[in-house]
């Protein structure tokens, strides 16, 4: 706990037998006080591998998605009394031993959601994020802050935290089961006038480390202009439905 507030991290887990006791391993038990492992469907050891480190593991019959597979992770740390929810992959890409300073930032009331930003400080170039990885992530950013009037380094980092009280107040399970559902849930917190905050996080990688692919980015990518276009005509009246 951290000024009494019960943490819980979830684990969206898919093919992660080759970084997942690592990333365990670098979470500081010290302050957290449960973690969750949903594991969507993996077709490699993830699962036995969760259950030799004895983390509390739930399994998807079938591939759902990244986005269903956050809503798993929601709802379950919901259901055992979460004040702060930490998302963090179990590929090992984001650094664990970040969780107290994400955690801080809720704890204590500054913020209701908080971000591991790859943008801050030079973080991405110093830890050699692909440039077309780069570029594509400042451009949508840009043009994601002009249509919500928001001033965010990166929407797009895999690494949160959030208060309980906003994922009990946000329709996340209505939202994309895909990989866009990331980029909603920012996009839905600002326009319930909920605040987010940001810290430097260096990010790893490499080979094992999750990405999606090309055709995937593309569509992920398609799919921020128009959350950023639909946000923007909801502020306006114009739309009532932020997703589609």
């Amino acid at each position: 706990m951290i000024n009494n507030k019960k943490i819980i991290i979830v684990m969206p887990a898919y093919n992660a037998q080759a970084t997942l006791k690592e990333t365990y391993e670098a979470i500081p038990k010290e302050v957290v006080d449960k973690i969750i492992l949903v594991d969507d469907c993996s077709s490699d050891d993830t699962l036995k591998i969760a259950n030799s480190l004895n983390i509390e593991t739930i399994k998807h019959e079938k591939n759902l998605g990244y986005g269903a597979n956050q809503k798993t992770c929601y709802n379950e740390a919901i259901k055992n009394n979460a004040d702060i929810v930490i998302m963090l992959h179990p590929d090992f890409q984001y650094d664990p031993r970040l969780i107290p300073s994400l955690a801080s930032m809720i704890a204590y009331d500054n913020y209701d959601c908080a971000i591991a930003s790859r943008m801050l400080v030079g973080s991405a170039k110093n830890s050699k994020m692909p440039k077309y990885k780069y570029f594509a992530n400042r451009f949508l950013t840009l043009f994601q802050n002009f249509f919500l009037n928001k001033n965010l380094s990166e929407y797009h980092s895999g690494y949160r935290a959030f208060s309980s009280k906003i994922l009990k107040d946000l329709p996340f399970d209505k939202m994309s089961d895909d990989f866009i559902f990331d980029n909603q849930m920012l996009s839905l917190i600002y326009y319930k006038n909920y605040s987010i905050g940001e810290i430097s996080c260096p990010t790893k990688y490499f080979s094992e480390a999750s990405s999606i692919n090309f055709i995937r980015s593309c569509k992920y990518g398609l799919g921020v202009l128009k959350t950023s276009v639909l946000y923007r005509l909801a502020k306006w009246g114009l739309k009532t439905n932020l997703f589609k």
